[in-house]
């Protein structure tokens, strides 16, 4: 039977995870408490958390499914971050930099958008440019075609007035010159 205090955790563990859409599981063996600190302050520029916790009271809280989902990877010191937004790419970007300055942080593993990703995958999307420039080249594309269709439309129209003000100029030569 938990103890108050787990059930504390336990509940804290739920309600964070009703509220994040995404989880990286990271190995934080060997970092120090500065270094945690200063991970934290990185995710939390973009609205993420990142907790110690404990494997078994993680298990519980999770439920069934994420649980199961998750065991292989719930072994030795886990650290989670919690990241209640839509972008995945921001919280990979940031333990995979964090992860490559002090060489002590590993990545697990992460559940995205209800879909387990390994930590390949997870290096590979902190590749990608940010939410904001994806959609800016997306938008982009979709306009380009469109653009070239204006483009085309209006050398028609501007073509036609290039030639009925020729037309003008010399009937207006040829109206001096009689």
């Amino acid at each position: 039977m938990p103890t108050a205090r787990k059930e504390t955790a336990i509940q804290e563990l739920r309600d964070r995870l009703a509220g994040a859409q995404n989880l990286f599981l990271t190995d934080y063996a060997g970092l120090t408490v500065e270094e945690i600190t200063a991970l934290r302050t990185e995710l939390r520029k973009d609205g993420n958390t990142y907790s110690v916790v404990k494997n078994t009271l993680f298990r519980i809280a999770a439920g069934d499914q994420l649980a199961a989902a998750l065991d292989a990877f719930l072994a030795g010191p886990t650290g989670i971050v919690f990241a209640p937004g839509s972008d995945p790419i921001a919280p990979a970007k940031a333990i995979a930099k964090f992860g490559d300055e002090r060489k002590k942080l590993g990545i697990k593993a992460a559940y995205i958008d209800g879909k387990l990703v390994d930590a390949k995958q997870v290096h590979a999307l902190a590749q990608l440019p940010p939410k904001p420039e994806l959609i800016a080249k997306l938008v982009g594309s979709l306009a380009s075609p469109l653009r070239g269709l204006v483009t085309v439309l209006s050398g028609n129209q501007s073509g036609l007035v290039r030639v009925l003000n020729q037309i003008r100029e010399q009937r207006e030569a040829a109206g001096t010159t009689a």
